[in-house]
């Protein structure tokens, strides 16, 4: 979406556009783009906007015991109303937003994702091949790839726009933020997994890992961004799970997999994907959405 009527655009990401409204808020609206390899692919996938707010949406209201978060509205027409109070502007159109739209309150974002692990996959597989650890954090020998690990880890990494975002220590988080935040960041980040794991293991998915972003409002840290959606995280199939294996993501997985055997060069500007991969990602997504709200 290029434009809102009456609202600045202040920044795309991948996915999102964030829209300024007023001095206290934010718009957020999920787009249908698609990202991998830290490109953002040529072809959008249907309803994927609003999958991810749907998600978001359960999850920031389900969670609100451990740690409040930046939601203000998300009914167009409560978005419209307070867009009118704040810019004098009628604001945005109900149907280019429903369902995919958030408006939210402005804080100041603490730069760290905040990454944690239950399982051990991914890139923390790989690290733990070469150094019997993930972030400087020793693991047990032994481990196999997507095995439980004996505690959830927390290993933030530095918070970047574009391109990949690197891995830190606790130590470094600490250094920057000042202990206090930065312990308060780990508990709440661990104290949100351990919650959503047990709620998603309920319902047939094993939350793998996910990442959480925290900002800052009058002091008071609240979680902001997305919440536990597949483009956040890693959700597996309880019913086919082996350790030892891959497992399948109800992600994006299945698009860098075609990605991968399409012979693109990760450099040039990425392929359009064909439809048949497009919709397959569509239901992919629709299938989070359904298993872990009901």
């Amino acid at each position: 979406m290029d434009k809102i009527k009456g609202l600045e655009l202040v920044h795309r990401g991948k996915v999102r556009d964030l829209y300024s409204v007023g001095d206290k808020h934010l718009l957020i609206v999920a787009t249908d783009r698609i990202s991998a390899f830290d490109f953002v692919l040529p072809t959008a996938i249907p309803r994927k906007g609003e999958i991810l707010t749907g998600i978001s949406l359960f999850w920031f209201e389900k969670t609100r015991h451990i740690v409040k978060n930046h939601v203000v509205a998300s009914d167009p027409g409560k978005i419209r109303e307070i867009v009118r109070a704040e810019t004098g502007s009628d604001g945005p159109d109900g149907v280019s937003l429903e369902g995919r739209s958030m408006l939210v309150r402005r804080t100041k974002r603490v730069d760290f994702e905040c990454v944690v692990r239950g399982y051990i996959t991914g890139s923390g597989w790989k690290e733990y091949l070469k150094s019997g650890g993930i972030c400087g954090i020793p693991l047990p020998s032994g481990l196999t790839e997507a095995q439980k690990l004996p505690e959830p880890l927390f290993t933030p990494t530095s918070k970047a726009d574009e391109g990949h975002d690197e891995s830190v220590t606790f130590g470094d988080m600490v250094s920057a933020l000042g202990p206090a935040l930065a312990e308060e960041i780990k508990a709440k980040s661990l104290a949100l997994y351990r919650f959503a794991a047990g709620y998603s293991a309920a319902r047939g998915i094993l939350l793998a890992d996910t990442k959480f972003e925290f900002g800052l409002l009058d002091g008071e840290l609240i979680l902001i961004d997305e919440a536990l959606t597949p483009d956040s995280s890693r959700f597996w199939d309880a019913a086919v799970y082996r350790p030892g294996t891959s497992p399948e993501s109800y992600d994006k997985q299945y698009v860098r997999n075609w990605l991968e055997r399409s012979g693109w060069d990760k450099a040039s500007p990425p392929p359009q994907l064909p439809a048949e991969v497009v919709t397959r990602t569509s239901e992919i997504y629709g299938q989070a959405l359904r298993k872990l709200t009901s």
